[in-house]
């Protein structure tokens, strides 16, 4: 054969492979709404800067007549290009391909790439779109999952890993996303269970839609696995994007740092007035939030899941921060099972990344109740508690109004290594609220008053001194548990500062094999 001929033929399977399962398929693709695996990475990537890995490879299976059929790629697409300008590896499964269905080889091109990302430290982003294991490949498959699970976990808190689901992922699929720092799914044309509705319902008699089983809502609401949810696989691609501006490359590197023409020192007023009179009138925390952040950007993760926290990425003065906050307008900010495990997990993600911390507490307690503590209230909220103490990344605290009880030591109290904690004028820092408390202190007197209007002015009295005692930040000042109570006003100016004066902290924790944190 001519070295032309031979120049041609490679040519032709390029474009072989670039096909996929073939045009039909293509089509029926796009007619479900959905991208093919090569047009979402040239969504994703900086334009041109694609480089594809084994394009070539094919399956070895000869079960069921499977050699018979064979397509270039084995239904999955990988490689490494850049997203602003940033190296980053990636795979995209292609459902054209045996209906994206993972080989043994479809497995080992997936492994490759996360095995070059770990040798250069760069972030690993999956975009699944699978019928699960190819059933003609038997435990070839299942070993294939294992080799990817096994490389998930040696390669979590090392580099940044992203699971973006635009299609079905079923079965043993669905633990790589999982074991991912973060999950984006598609609104209406993803899910993901661990079994089907038809085995549900052959199992447990349970009726039940695809849709309500694992859609992307379910998940964003319900069971807190997807962080994000997209209207449709183009918003997916953009927040994986914005996603990674936030991120470092590895855990060995600090997180990229850009410009800033937001002022450091621009005063907003109108925190000033933002806590309602009545302690137990609600506000919006995003209000705070985007007021004292770089231009009003806030990439809020876990939006739809748990809201009575939020947590997610700004930057100040163009310095990524993850941030922590109590939601007064949500269950009265009031920590629960879900929010305690959705900011414990944040909170050792910003940790494993070199991402500073910011926390806005506002917090009542914990949710009492017989569901929260049969629900494992003690663990999930220790889990919390041990993400912070554990945290060696700058933390500043800033407690706007009630940090009562418990939830004060686990919103990253001083005594849990808080760098920098700040308070408002309007902090109100105690065991419980005034009322609750009188009830303790005061039970025996209380029920030697009969007098429904003495009663109640006894109350009055003791209430007004504990108020006068706990509802203000003075006394945790005195101990030195707050640094300093500042003007609601200059929160963004003070922020900056103190983690200006935080950037070369130096701690680590005791040597260890790994910590054993309550799960």
């Amino acid at each position: 054969m001519a070295n032309q001929d031979k120049i041609k033929e490679l040519i032709d399977k390029r474009v072989q492979a670039r096909l996929g399962g073939g045009e039909k398929r293509i089509e029926a693709q796009h007619q479900k709404g959905k991208f093919t695996a090569r047009e979402r990475i040239d969504m994703l990537l900086d334009e041109g800067s694609f480089e594809e890995f084994d394009m070539f490879v094919t399956h070895r299976c000869t079960n069921f007549g499977l050699e018979k059929t064979k397509f270039l790629g084995d239904g999955v697409v990988t490689g490494h290009g850049t997203i602003d300008g940033r190296v980053v590896y990636l795979f995209s499964q292609d459902f054209t391909v045996f209906g994206g269905s993972l080989s043994e080889t479809f497995a080992q091109k997936i492994c490759k790439v996360m095995d070059m990302a770990m040798k250069v430290g760069a972030p690993v982003i999956g975009i699944n779109d699978s019928g699960g294991a190819r059933i003609q490949e038997g435990v070839t498959s299942l070993a294939g999952y294992a080799e990817i699970f096994e490389r998930n976990i040696l390669a979590s808190g090392v580099i940044p890993q992203i699971s973006a689901i635009f299609g079905p992922c079923a079965g043993g699929a669905v633990y790589s996303p999982a074991l991912t720092d973060f999950v984006l799914m598609s609104d209406k044309s993803s899910y993901m269970f661990v079994t089907g509705p038809k085995v549900v319902k052959t199992v447990t008699g349970e009726d039940i839609s695809t849709e309500d089983l694992g859609g992307a809502t379910i998940h964003a609401t319900k069971s807190g696995v997807s962080h994000f949810l997209c209207e449709d696989e183009k918003e997916g691609i953009l927040i994986i994007r914005k996603l990674l501006s936030y991120l470092p490359q590895n855990n060995l590197e600090e997180p990229p740092i850009t410009p800033c023409s937001d002022p450091i020192d621009r005063l907003e007023d109108s925190l000033n007035e933002i806590i309602p009179e009545n302690p137990n009138h609600p506000y919006d925390m995003k209000d705070v939030i985007y007021t004292i952040v770089d231009s009003q950007e806030f990439l809020e993760v876990h939006r739809n899941y748990a809201k009575n926290i939020i947590v997610g990425f700004a930057k100040f003065n163009g310095v990524p921060t993850g941030i922590i906050a109590n939601q007064p307008n949500y269950l009265a900010g009031v920590l629960d099972i879900e929010a305690s495990r959705k900011a414990a997990r944040f909170v050792r993600f910003c940790d494993a990344f070199n991402i500073q911390i910011l926390t806005l507490v506002d917090v009542p307690g914990f949710l009492p109740g017989s569901g929260q503590e049969y629900g494992g209230i003690i663990i999930h909220g220790a889990k919390l508690m041990f993400a912070y103490g554990e945290a060696t990344v700058p933390k500043i605290t800033i407690t706007l109004r009630k940090s009562y009880g418990g939830a004060h030591d686990v919103m990253s109290c001083k005594q849990l290594r808080g760098d920098l904690n700040y308070a408002w004028p309007t902090a109100e820092i105690a065991v419980m609220g005034a009322s609750g408390a009188i009830e303790v202190l005061e039970g025996r007197k209380l029920a030697e008053l009969t007098d429904p209007e003495e009663r109640a002015k006894f109350v009055d009295e003791k209430v007004t001194e504990y108020k006068d005692k706990f509802a203000n930040p003075y006394q945790a000042a005195a101990y030195g548990y707050i640094d300093d109570i500042i003007e609601p006003r200059n929160s963004r100016f003070r922020i900056i500062r103190g983690f200006e004066s935080l950037a070369t902290k130096k701690l680590s924790n005791p040597p260890k094999k790994h910590c054993n944190i309550p799960l």
